[in-house]
């Protein structure tokens, strides 16, 4: 595990920790779920991933799937037809973050599944025991 952090650079952006950059790049509450869908759905249509993620605004998912295409974890294949066809998948380097959002489905499969874990937060939303 890394101990230390050193300030990094990329594309004009500067890190203190790679976690930070990490985040940068698959954090947020869009982009896991992209990422989660093409990688265990495949291909997808900007119309299909609008589907598959409910609340998501067609600026949001646009600017979210610019984003990841920017930092090589999706590639956009536009094909040449009219309407327009655009289709979505993973890059190696979106292919190889699936292991990681498998073990964060695991561990909130684990979390929900654990009901010792929703009764403390109703006791803290509660004010019976202090989170300190």
């Amino acid at each position: 595990m890394e101990k230390t952090c050193k300030v990094m650079k990329i594309r004009n952006k500067e890190y203190t920790c790679t976690v930070e950059l990490t985040l940068d790049i698959i954090g947020g509450k869009w982009k896991p779920l992209i990422i989660w869908h093409l990688g265990s759905l495949g291909t997808k249509r900007f119309s299909e991933l609008k589907k598959l993620l409910p609340g998501i605004t067609q600026k949001m998912l646009t600017q979210q799937l610019r984003e990841l295409e920017a930092d090589n974890m999706i590639n956009r294949k536009v094909y040449p037809e009219i309407p327009p066809k655009v289709e979505y998948s993973l890059t190696n380097s979106g292919k190889s973050v699936m292991p990681i959002l498998q073990e964060m489905c695991t561990w909130g499969s684990r979390y929900y599944e654990n009901p010792e874990n929703h009764t403390q937060q109703i006791q803290e939303q509660n004010g019976e025991i202090s989170t300190n």
